[in-house]
C-alpha cells in the first residue's frame, strides 16, 4: 500500500520507518529541508533504539522516502496519516499543527477529483477528528464529506521501545467515520495479526486518553502510598509493593509461575512521571473535562501528586544531611527514562532546580540527553557542570542522585562510596549493596 505520513518526530518517523518495513511504500512529510536530507541519507533525526538500521534497510528497500512537498506525496496515496506535534499549553493541547496540515490536505482535494482518507495519528482530544478536522479540510477544499474519509489511529509508543512496540503491538484500533477509510486501515494493518479495535474516532481518541491517564493514576497512587510509608517510618514501601504485586489480579498464577505482567512496572514508587505523553495527556484530558462541566477531581489528584514527587528527593536528602549550601551533589540521569534522549517533564529539572535553589554545587551526567537539558533548563544551565566521567564526579560527591535508571549506573554499587549519601530515586539497588553509603529512597525513612 502506498501512504504518506506528515510529521517525522517519535510518531511519524518511527510510523512511517515500522510500516515500511511490513513492505508498505512510504513517503514522510516534513518542512524542514534539514530533516528531509539527512532522512533521505539514512540518518535518524531522533533517538530512538534499533530506529537506525530500520531506516537503512527499507530505504536501501526502496520503500521509504522523505520529502518537503505534502501535495507530490498526496498524488501516489489514497491514505495519509497526520503526525505533527500537539503541543500544550496551560493544559490545553494546541492544534495548530494538525490543523494546518488538515487545511493542506484541504487543498489538495480541492484541485483533484480523488477520495483519500485523511487519518488522525497524533494525540488529539475526544471530538477533534471528526469536526475541527472535518471543518478544516471541507473549507479549504469547498466539497463536502464526501469527497474525503477520515479516522484517527491513535499510537501506544514508548520512547526507547518504540520500535518493538510498533512491531509487536498488543492492539490496533481503527478509528473511522467513513466505510471506505475503515477499509484502508484493514489492509494498512493486514500484516499484524493482533486484536483490532473498530471504532468512530472519538471513541479512538478516549482510547488513547483514557490509556494513559490510568497508567498515571497507578504511577500517582503507589508514590502517594510511598510518602505515607515514609512519613510513618518502620515501613519499606518496596515491601508493601511485593505484596501488592502478588495479588493475583495484578498478577494471575499461571502453569510456569508468575505471569509477571508489564503493567507493575507502574506500581513501583518513584520520583514522577514525565516525557511527552502522560503529563499532557492527563492535563488535557482535565481540560477538556472542566469545559465540559465536569469537576474531573481524578486526574486534579494525580497531577498534583505527580507536580510535588520530585521535591521528595530534596526534602528528604536535606532532613538526612542538613543544609544543601556548597554540598558537592552529583545528579545521574537527565532524560524523562532511559534509551530516550526526551528530557520534556522529566523529574530532573525539578531535582536539579531545587538542588541550585538551595545552593548546591551540581554536577550532572546523561549518556545522551544532556544537549536537550542544557535547552530546557535555560540560563541556570550554566550553573550545572555536566561531566563525562559519571564515576569519577559519584567518587568525589557527597551526594549521588540516581535520577534515570540507565543501565550505564549499575556499576555504581561496586565504586564503594564510603559516607556518601545515595539517594536511589528510581529504586535501581537494593539498601544492601551499599553497606558503607547512607542509601535514602522514596517511600523508606531511615532513622
Amino acid at each position: 500500500m502506498r501512504l504518506a505520513v506528515v510529521g517525522t518526530g517519535y510518531v511519524g518517523l518511527v510510523s512511517g520507518v515500522c510500516l515500511a518495513a511490513r513492505d508498505h511504500d512510504v513517503t514522510c512529510v516534513d518542512i524542514n529541508p534539514s530533516i528531509v536530507s539527512r532522512l533521505n541519507a539514512g540518518e535518524p533525526t531522533i533517538y530512538e533504539k534499533g530506529l537506525p538500521e530500520l531506516l537503512e534497510r527499507v530505504i536501501q528497500a526502496g520503500r521509504f522516502r522523505a520529502t518537503t512537498k505534502l501535495h507530490e506525496a498526496l498524488d501516489t496515496t489514497d491514505l495519509v496519516l497526520i503526525s505533527v506535534g500537539t503541543p500544550s499549553e496551560n493544559g490545553v493541547i494546541d492544534l495548530r499543527y494538525v490543523l494546518g496540515i488538515a487545511r493542506e490536505i484541504g487543498e489538495y482535494i480541492r484541485d483533484h477529483d480523488r477520495h483519500i482518507s485523511v487519518v488522525v495519528k497524533s494525540t488529539v482530544v475526544p471530538g477533534t477528528t471528526d469536526t475541527a478536522v472535518r471543518k478544516a479540510i471541507e473549507e479549504a477544499s469547498g466539497k463536502g464529506p464526501e469527497s474525503f474519509g477520515l479516522g484517527m489511529n491513535p499510537e501506544f509508543l514508548r520512547e526507547g521501545e518504540a520500535i518493538e512496540d510498533f512491531a509487536y503491538p498488543d492492539r490496533i484500533v481503527l478509528g473511522h467515520e467513513d466505510p471506505q477509510t475503515l477499509a484502508r486501515l484493514e489492509e494498512l494493518y493486514a500484516p499484524w495479526a493482533v486484536d483490532k479495535v473498530r471504532v468512530n474516532t472519538r471513541t479512538a481518541e478516549l482510547i488513547k486518553y483514557a490509556n494513559n491517564a490510568l497508567l498515571a493514576t497507578q504511577i500517582s497512587a503507589i508514590n502517594e502510598i510511598a510518602n505515607l510509608a515514609a512519613a510513618l517510618g518502620g515501613i519499606d514501601v518496596m515491601d508493601v509493593v511485593k505484596g501488592v504485586h502478588l495479588d493475583k489480579r495484578w498478577n494471575p498464577i499461571t502453569e510456569n509461575g508468575r505471569a509477571a505482567p508489564a503493567i507493575l512496572a507502574y506500581l513501583v514508587p518513584g520520583c514522577g512521571f514525565g516525557g511527552s505523553c502522560f503529563p499532557k495527556d492527563v492535563q488535557a484530558l482535565r481540560s477538556q473535562g472542566v469545559q465540559q462541566g465536569l469537576p474531573m477531581r481524578m486526574m486534579n489528584a494525580v497531577l498534583d501528586v505527580n507536580d510535588l514527587q520530585p521535591a521528595q528527593v530534596t526534602d528528604i536528602v536535606a532532613r538526612e544531611i542538613g543544609d544543601l549550601r556548597g554540598k558537592r551533589v552529583v545528579v545521574l540521569g537527565l532524560a524523562f527514562k532511559p534509551n530516550t534522549d526526551d528530557v520534556r517533564e522529566s523529574a530532573s529539572l525539578k531535582i536539579v532546580r531545587a538542588l541550585l535553589d538551595q545552593g548546591a554545587d551540581v554536577s550532572a551526567h546523561d549518556p545522551i540527553a544532556v544537549d536537550h537539558f542544557r535547552r530546557a533548563f535555560g540560563d541556570d544551565a550554566a550553573k550545572v557542570k555536566f561531566v563525562e566521567d559519571w564515576q569519577a564526579a559519584a567518587r568525589a560527591a557527597e551526594v549521588v542522585i540516581v535520577a534515570t535508571s540507565w543501565a550505564d549506573y549499575k556499576p555504581l554499587a561496586e565504586l564503594g562510596l564510603a559516607d556518601t549519601v545515595l539517594f536511589d530515586a528510581r529504586r535501581m539497588f537494593r539498601p544492601a549493596q551499599f553497606e558503607s553509603s547512607r542509601y535514602l529512597t522514596i517511600g523508606r525513612r531511615v532513622a
